[in-house]
């Protein structure tokens, strides 16, 4: 029987109804019951790497660094190109100031999703850190242009940065 209902997809929409119901619980600020879910779904789907990618980014938020790393980890051994756990990934070496790690997992998330203006922006911020402000100014202008027009509250911080980042260039 069990293998009919893995034929039959019912564990794949047990997995995702648990997937959404994570989802829902992080929009709420309940990181626990969000890991709750993807836990259940992990457990039915073992091999879908955006569940582990998923409770990765919520252990990162809830400032489990050991546990968000594995999930991440987890996740590109899935699949490469995990935009979620690369970003992640890329999070967890800027926090840690390790530029160069921080530029690979950046650089592969946004070219796996070049429209995310998030990751522009912590790439910027890493080029910038490694004085590569010449490479870092246009990423921060498109960042800052997506933040605009998505009304992000973002924008601001994106723009001191660009004038920050002309000033170096400048002086340069």
């Amino acid at each position: 029987m069990a293998k009919l209902t893995q034929r039959l997809g019912l564990p794949r929409f047990e997995a995702d109804e648990h997937y959404k119901l994570a989802l829902g619980a992080f929009d709420k600020g309940d990181y626990d019951q969000a890991i709750d879910h993807l836990t259940k779904a992990i457990d039915l789907l073992p091999r879908q790497p955006e569940y582990h990618a998923a409770r990765g980014y919520i252990y990162l938020r809830d400032g489990v660094q050991d546990k968000a790393n594995t999930d991440f980890d987890d996740a590109i051994k899935l699949h490469e190109f995990e935009m979620l756990a690369l970003y992640g990934r890329g999070m967890i070496a800027y926090k840690d100031r390790n530029w160069e790690d921080a530029e690979t997992y950046f650089s592969r998330a946004l070219a796996i999703d070049p429209e995310r203006p998030e990751i522009m922006y912590y790439l910027a911020l890493v080029l910038h850190r490694q004085k590569k402000n010449a490479a870092a100014l246009p990423l921060m202008q498109q960042a800052q242009e997506k933040f605009e027009a998505a009304n992000d509250k973002r924008r601001a911080d994106a723009r001191q940065w660009v004038r920050e980042f002309e000033k170096q260039i400048k002086q340069a």
